[in-house]
């Protein structure tokens, strides 16, 4: 597969299907897709393109529940082969971006330092113009799938009041039914400089909030009681900030730190296996513990997020509220957590869920998934290993596993571990990433839907 050798900078001499690809990002990252703003114009320009690329209509639908929060679903046709389809989502929106927070527009695509700079370029405006661009590829190059090849773009997964994925399973599932998804959530990681891992996101925590809320009859402020309601609060959260949930693997999160195992190895990869082959040995568990993201993979994890309380600055609190966000392992049961949280809290503090947990259970891990990707990724990252992730965050994937179409989020996009801007300020990417990812995906959902041999 050709790759060019120097992808980064200006001026660069691109490949047909890579100019169309940066035309395309720079096209969608110039629209500005906040909630406020919504998908609708961006939803519109991909379908002009796919329809001039010589799509039928029938197979480009623009729709949605609001005029502003339009999704974008288009269909490559394969064989009559009975194979069902497969799935590539990647969501349209994005979140805020403030000229005056950025050394430069978020609302410009610009070519800096070897990067594509804009709000998107990320998260997850690279995957739209690659699935968008690589759609038109098989089309100009007349590849036949031997199944149905399904993009979604789609709206809301940011935020909002419109949220594509579940719109469409509730209102037009036969546009998106597929035998299993790719999605955003994986990616490659760099490291001082070297590629270490190609992670494939096949699980991801739930989301759910808690308030927690403490009562006093209050009084005067010049006349202290022992009881006062933000005290009350403020040890509950103490508490919860001290608690560990049990540990709470499952297929995916053990194949992680085995993979991240072989990738560190020496002493994180023996406690690693110690954890593993033993998980209340307090030692190993207590190394691994204390990096963040190994944390949050090994267990359920409560973090207080909001504050409020008192009514006046010269009386006793009466009220004082709380907000504590969980990330629940897909596999713990809420109603466990609210006990667990109740208990730790205390009599003095009344906690209570947050609207309802949305479940996402875990895709299986398979070989017919897992072994093109981790082929792929030899051929283009010799001696690079892919490893399975549990996403700590949520994506719009949970809505497709609860619906029972299993999702792997994998890209092959490869980003600095130390410089991720998703979300935050000068948003970028590796602009030799971008293309290498959409050479990865090219050939990974070709050889998906065909068997075709890719070496």
């Amino acid at each position: 597969m050709l790759i060019p050798g120097n992808l980064g900078g200006q001026g660069l001499q691109l490949q047909p299907h890579q100019q169309l690809a940066r035309d395309i990002l720079q096209e969608i990252i110039e629209i500005n897709t906040v909630d406020s703003a919504g998908t609708t114009k961006a939803a519109k320009a991909l379908e002009r393109r796919l329809l001039e690329a010589g799509f039928a209509e029938e197979d480009v639908h623009v729709i949605g529940p609001s005029e502003k929060k339009m999704n974008l679903v288009a269909r490559l046709r394969g064989r009559d082969t009975g194979r069902p389809a497969i799935l590539l989502l990647a969501h349209i929106d994005v979140v805020e971006a403030l000229r005056t927070d950025w050394n430069m527009d978020p609302w410009k695509l610009i070519e800096q330092d070897d990067h594509f700079y804009g709000r998107g370029v990320t998260d997850d405006k690279d995957e739209v113009a690659i699935y968008t661009a690589n759609l038109i590829r098989y089309k100009q190059e007349g590849f036949v799938p031997d199944r149905d090849i399904i993009v979604a773009l789609t709206a809301d997964e940011e935020g909002g009041e419109f949220n594509g994925v579940q719109w469409l399973l509730e209102n037009h599932r036969e546009l998106i039914d597929a035998e299993y998804a790719l999605n955003e959530g994986g990616g490659g990681e760099i490291k001082d400089g070297k590629h270490r891992l190609n992670a494939v996101q096949a699980s991801e925590k739930v989301y759910q909030n808690f308030n927690l809320r403490s009562v006093n009859p209050g009084g005067h402020s010049s006349l202290p009681r022992d009881d006062n309601a933000i005290y009350d609060l403020a040890n509950a959260l103490i508490r919860i900030g001290e608690y560990r949930f049990p540990i709470m693997l499952n297929e995916v999160t053990e194949a992680y730190f085995k993979g991240t195992a072989d990738v560190e190895g020496g002493s994180v990869a023996m406690n690693i296996a110690t954890m593993l082959a033993d998980p209340s040995n307090e030692l190993a568990v207590a190394r691994i513990q204390s990096e963040p993201g190994w944390n949050a993979r090994l267990r359920t994890t409560c973090v207080a997020t909001r504050l409020n309380g008192g009514h006046a600055d010269n009386a006793l609190p009466q009220t004082a509220e709380a907000t504590v966000n969980c990330r629940m392992l897909p596999t713990h049961d809420p109603e466990e957590v609210l006990s667990s949280l109740r208990r730790v809290a205390g009599s003095q503090t009344e906690v209570t869920a947050m609207g309802r947990a949305n479940p996402s259970p875990p895709s299986p891990l398979r070989a017919s998934v897992l072994d093109p990707i981790q082929k792929i990724t030899e051929e283009m990252w010799p001696g690079v290993p892919i490893v399975p992730i549990m996403a700590t965050g949520a994506t719009d994937g949970l809505y497709l596993r609860r619906a029972g179409i299993p999702t792997y989020g994998v890209s092959g996009i490869f980003t600095d571990v130390d410089d991720n801007r998703a979300h935050g300020q000068d948003e970028r990417i590796l602009i030799k990433s971008f293309f290498e990812g959409q050479e990865f995906l090219f050939q990974l959902v070709k050889a998906l839907s065909s068997g075709a041999n890719i070496s």
